[in-house]
């Protein structure tokens, strides 16, 4: 069975960090492009990042370019997202996803980011 599940969402004032991360098991991670989409209330899904297996491709969407760092540790079968210089604009609640893309076949349950002072 295919499971991912994220951690690290939590509370964060503007220009904070936060480091989420994503379990991965039932699946050969280290053969998976993997994703992270995030979803904002009343609005529809945005790939904010992907990276390939081979880490050869990576993706940050223009409106997190530059803040947020994505990584995969194959031995640890986890993704993660560095994310620094956090704004409000960044609420949302973050999903792990497999695929390099906005669309997945398997997605975790999410992680609630809220940026506020």
């Amino acid at each position: 069975e295919v499971q991912l599940v994220e951690s690290g969402g939590g509370l964060v004032q503007p220009g904070g960090s936060l480091r989420l991360s994503c379990a991965a098991s039932g699946f050969l991670f280290g053969n998976y492009d993997m994703s992270w989409v995030r979803q904002a209330p009343g609005k529809g899904p945005e790939w904010v990042s992907g990276i390939t297996s081979t880490r050869s491709l990576i993706y940050y969407a223009d409106s997190v370019k530059g803040r947020f760092t994505i990584s995969k540790d194959n031995a640890k079968k986890t993704l993660y997202l560095q994310m620094n210089s956090l704004k409000p604009e960044d609420t949302a609640v973050y999903y792990c996803s497999t695929g390099y893309g906005p669309v997945s076949e398997y997605r975790g349950q999410g992680t609630q980011v809220t940026v506020s002072a």
